[in-house]
């Protein structure tokens, strides 16, 4: 059944019930980590250890993502009225590369409100914003506040991540525990660069 954009603005609305600033979700990844659990109803040891991991890696990228001046005045000048919602949860490697670098995107422009809400529990919302079939997240939803409509979704990765896992998968199927590794070095390599180039292109 196809959802019409009055159908998803209701879902969105809903998921914003729900939703938390980044500073909220921030403070509830610190929590998590001293209570030994994460987001999600599978308590995993693999996920908890992935949300720990997740928490510092977000107070690195927190601390030492750079915009450029020529992107900072491209982004301020962009005339928006945009709610960015992320589906997100707390042990999710790309999330935590990939959050960080929205949100210090979205602060720049007041007309940005950045909300995320937990992907489990917003499953009617994720359901229409899959990646090849797959709940991947984060996936970012680009919603007009005055038309209220979708004018476009972002994620789970970007653009040049995108390609490196869609070609390996080509190549070899499934991805590898060796590069999954070299995701990560891709990610503190490339310092939120790429997020930044294609978020531009999202707002302009």
């Amino acid at each position: 059944m196809e959802t019409t954009q009055l159908d998803l603005a209701n879902v969105i609305e809903e998921s914003l019930k729900k939703s938390l600033s980044y500073q909220d979700y921030r403070t509830l990844l610190s929590r998590l980590v001293e209570e030994n659990a994460t987001t999600g109803t599978n308590q995993s040891e693999a996920l908890i250890n992935y949300t720990a991991l997740n928490d510092r890696r977000m107070k690195r990228w927190d601390k030492t993502v750079k915009i450029s001046d020529e992107d900072i005045d491209a982004i301020k000048n962009a005339t928006v009225n945009q709610t960015w919602i992320v589906l997100t949860e707390s042990w999710c490697g790309d999330a935590a590369h990939v959050i960080p670098v929205i949100n210090k995107v979205a602060e720049l422009n007041t007309g940005i409100n950045l909300q995320l809400v937990m992907r489990d529990e917003n499953e009617q919302l994720m359901d229409l914003f899959l990646t090849n079939g797959g709940k991947s997240i984060p996936k970012l939803i680009q919603f007009d506040n005055t038309s209220k409509t979708v004018l476009n979704s972002y994620g789970p990765r970007p653009t040049e991540a995108t390609k490196l896992v869609n070609d390996f998968k080509k190549k070899h199927g499934t991805l590898t525990a060796e590069f999954k590794e070299d995701l990560q070095r891709w990610y503190n390599k490339d310092k939120g660069q790429n997020v930044i180039n294609d978020l531009l292109e999202l707002i302009n």
